[in-house]
């Protein structure tokens, strides 16, 4: 499947931030497509956007979206991230359909004398999900990353492929001396001034407006590959809910599955939200991936089933534990004791199937009753998103029954 866009005159930023984070082709590309698996059943990829586009009933502009055809129109839309996630909910709806998970997150393997863990993370843009993909743990480990927001996982092996070669990363992170902004292709909604010598320089920090972004070079992740053979060893859900402790390990494959189809979060500056939604609301957004063209039900299945083969899950909250900040020294100390096998999991209260870790200043007191009281709204909250896609959209987005009892059971255990 090739990938095409339309594009006016004028906005040759976003084309070519599109052609950068997109694989162009060249002669090695070409000689894998000519060589690749034939999709009988599925066209190319076509994009059409006019940027310049208005209409006074969509201020924000309007999107339309033909999978059955792998057709796209973006309309009024001036950030690339836009055209990145509109040709990737196409890609992602052709992986589901071919035997693939659809994934967005980020997926890096830990090299080990003795053995190699593979790590799969999910959440939305500002979740910590690209600052856990390319953390390098004080040069404690040999990694390979694989892509830090878009990849998709095989139904039958769990190999996992990238689908784009570059980043679209936030530059809030990286000041203007940053060694990490050497790997810039494109960039915006980032300011730019004269330095000492005249030069114009990118001004990387969001000081006029929010969510300054970048296409970066593949070249930033020395250890960098397209595909990971080895199936994943645990996957991450990253939440953002002030009732969960710094990491939870999930028992069983319907309670996992069924927890990333209620992912708990907080919208970011990453986001452009309406008026009048409030960004600090806890919101669900089923497996970090609102690019879904296809019921929810296959996303429900196809991770249920990755989890039955043994791959563990782990809820990581990358927010705050009632109040508390969880920092990423704390996340990333966790991750590391899972990886080398460290990590003293017990179980949680009364609950049959969540264990946690006890790290101080982050132990849930279910004698308190403002906590418990929180922790049961929560799950509450859970137990009526999956009641509500029984009607929303008419019903396509339904979860299997298993997915109530397991939340109902949880809530049963407080």
């Amino acid at each position: 499947v090739k990938l095409h866009l339309l594009i006016p005159e004028n906005h040759e930023n976003i084309a070519l931030s599109w052609m950068l984070n997109f694989q162009y082709i060249n002669e090695y590309y070409a000689s894998m497509y000519r060589n690749s698996k034939v999709l009988p059943d599925e066209g190319d990829v076509f994009i059409f956007s006019d940027p310049d586009w208005r209409h006074p009933e969509h201020p924000l502009g309007l999107a339309f979206f033909d999978p059955e055809h792998n057709i796209a129109a973006i309309l009024g839309m001036r950030y690339f991230g836009e055209h990145k996630k509109g040709t990737l909910t196409l890609v992602w709806g052709i992986a589901n359909r071919n035997g693939y998970a659809s994934c967005h997150g980020g997926l890096k393997r830990y090299n080990m004398d003795d053995r190699k863990y593979v790590v799969a993370v999910f959440g939305l843009s500002g979740s910590g999900k690209s600052t856990i993909t390319h953390a390098k743990h004080g040069n404690k480990y040999d990694v390979t990353i694989l892509h830090d927001d878009a990849f998709i996982i095989n139904d039958k092996d769990a190999s996992s492929i990238a689908l784009e070669p570059t980043y679209f990363d936030k530059t809030q992170d990286y000041p203007m001396g940053s060694e990490d902004n050497k790997y810039i292709l494109t960039a915006q909604n980032t300011g730019a001034a004269l330095d000492e010598n005249g030069n114009i320089v990118l001004v990387t920090e969001d000081i006029r407006n929010g969510n300054g972004r970048a296409i970066k070079s593949r070249l930033w992740s020395p250890n960098r590959v397209d595909r990971i053979d080895e199936k994943a060893d645990a996957i991450f859900w990253l939440m953002k809910d002030p009732t969960l402790p710094p990491v939870v390990k999930m028992k069983g494959a319907a309670l996992a599955s069924t927890m990333g189809a209620t992912l708990a979060t907080k919208r970011t500056t990453a986001e452009r939200l309406a008026e009048g939604v409030d960004p600090d609301a806890l919101v669900v957004e089923p497996y970090a991936n609102p690019f879904r063209t296809y019921p929810l039900s296959d996303d429900y299945y196809k991770f249920k089933a990755l989890f039955e083969t043994g791959v563990d899950c782990y809820i990581l909250n990358t927010g705050a534990f009632m109040g508390k900040d969880i920092t990423p020294a704390v996340t990333l100390g966790i991750i590391e004791s899972i990886i080398e096998g460290k990590a003293d999991f017990k179980q949680w209260a009364n609950f049959s199937d969540m264990e946690i870790l006890e790290i101080e200043g982050y132990i849930p007191d279910f004698t308190d009753e403002e906590y418990r009281k929180q922790f049961t709204a929560r799950m509450k909250d859970r137990l009526e998103f999956i009641k509500s896609r029984e009607t929303e959209k008419g019903g396509y987005d339904k979860l299997p029954a298993e997915a109530l009892e397991v939340i109902e059971k949880v809530i049963s255990e407080i």
